[in-house]
């Protein structure tokens, strides 16, 4: 049946997801807090199920944002042929780049989730990778290093590197963009280059990651489940518009220390919650 309240929380829910996922603050974490105050009147089963969802939907957001940029295809009449080969050249680099994350992660996507998927490890790593963000900022690493300032300079070594970073993402709260992002720095990239890069390799990271997801949950739901997932899945699609365009805008003028900040904050947000229910 149609719950206008539930509804209202999918929109919340599809916010905070449209929002996070592309910062490097983690998804998770926020997800924490928030089911801490806000509770869907659903099954754990369909919870599952709609965090896939929505994820989809920020999925989609980029690829329309970045089409561009990763559409293989010419247009009819141009020269050179079928295919765009500077995509495929870049789409090459982004399946070399989550093929660790895939070796390691689909096989120990239910131990994690059993042994690591808990508030102490997130708040650690929410807190871990902050402090790391800050060093690398004022440390002046990444400054005169970054010899990758456009998609089209990438090579398959740090294509690779940046590829081993999104292995420690595996790890909840570590957040995927944060540690792809952060990775990308280190090993000579803008931090634009290293955003758009992180963007492009969520598309089939997360896109599998959530056909896993359908597999083990299935697809069999009621008319008022389908629109609590249709309206989180487009609150995630529009937000995420909104939040990539104003996060590419920013990090081309600024560093990532303020995030560095923000997750220390947060981390410490989820530990003090989780001794409170301890």
């Amino acid at each position: 049946m149609f719950n206008i309240v539930e509804m209202l929380k999918a929109m919340l829910f599809g916010i905070v997801e449209g929002i996070t996922e592309w910062l490097p603050v983690s998804s998770t974490g926020h997800m924490v807090l928030l089911n801490q105050f806000v509770r869907m009147n659903v099954s754990e089963q369909f919870m599952s199920m709609f965090d896939v969802v929505i994820q989809l939907g920020a999925i989609l957001a980029v690829i329309i944002l970045f089409f561009r940029q990763i559409w293989p295809f010419q247009k009819p009449g141009e020269a050179g042929g079928i295919f765009k080969m500077d995509v495929i050249r870049l789409w090459i680099l982004v399946v070399i780049a989550i093929l660790p994350s895939a070796i390691v992660g689909i096989p120990l996507d239910d131990w994690m989730d059993a042994h690591l998927h808990n508030n102490v490890v997130i708040a650690i790593m929410l807190i871990v990778y902050g402090v790391l963000f800050i060093v690398v900022e004022r440390s002046g690493i990444v400054r005169g290093r970054q010899r990758v300032t456009s998609l089209q300079k990438m090579d398959v070594r740090t294509a690779v590197l940046v590829g081993l970073f999104q292995v420690l993402a595996l790890i909840p709260g570590t957040s995927r963009s944060g540690a792809t992002i952060l990775g990308g720095l280190l090993v000579g990239c803008s931090r634009a280059v290293a955003a758009e890069f992180t963007f492009i390799m969520a598309i089939p990271t997360m896109a599998g990651a959530s056909l896993i997801k359908l597999l083990k949950y299935g697809l069999s739901f009621t008319p008022g489940e389908i629109v609590i997932l249709v309206t989180g899945c487009v609150t995630a699609f529009i937000v995420s518009m909104l939040s990539i365009r104003t996060f590419i805008d920013y990090i081309k003028r600024h560093s990532f220390e303020p995030f560095g900040w923000y997750r220390i904050i947060l981390g410490l947000l989820v530990a003090i919650l989780t001794v409170l229910q301890g």
